[in-house]
């Protein structure tokens, strides 16, 4: 067998954490994804909005160009929730600095594009799922009758 190259983690155990993080249909994302079918919403799920574009967004409603994005709180560095580890900070820092300069990026391709972002934090989700389901809705019915 060949040699195994150095981890960016700094245990075994940390390795293993981040390799199980799901990088779609996570808990919120389920959680409105349920909500909207059963309101009769229908969407595409972990789409590219715009051809080419290397992003894929959670929920996608490509006829009104709409755009969700469930953010978690630790990756995309919210500023109630994001703990910064205790160690390997400048690996860290720079991930999450990395992460919210390329949301900024895709909110400025999409919007280019026609398409209306909506950003929603993960603790919004556990919160009141309902509420981020009825405000997803409301814009969605907002942008579908301007058309």
């Amino acid at each position: 067998m060949g040699e195994q190259s150095a981890s960016w983690a700094t245990s075994e155990g940390t390795r293993r954490s981040m390799l199980a993080n799901r990088g779609r249909d996570t808990g919120p994302e389920l959680s409105v994804r349920r909500l909207l079918h059963a309101q009769g919403l229908r969407y595409r799920v972990n789409t590219p909005p715009v051809k080419g574009l290397r992003r894929s967004a959670d929920i996608v409603f490509t006829r009104a160009r709409l755009a969700v994005f469930i953010d978690g709180c630790f990756w995309h560095g919210c500023a109630e929730h994001y703990q910064r580890p205790g160690r390997n900070q400048t690996y860290w820092d720079a991930k999450v600095q990395a992460n919210q300069a390329r949301d900024r990026n895709t909110d400025e391709v999409l919007a280019s594009h026609g398409w209306t972002v909506l950003r929603i934090w993960e603790h919004d989700v556990r919160a009141d799922p309902v509420e981020v389901g009825a405000r997803i809705r409301e814009v969605y019915e907002r942008i579908s009758s301007s058309r």
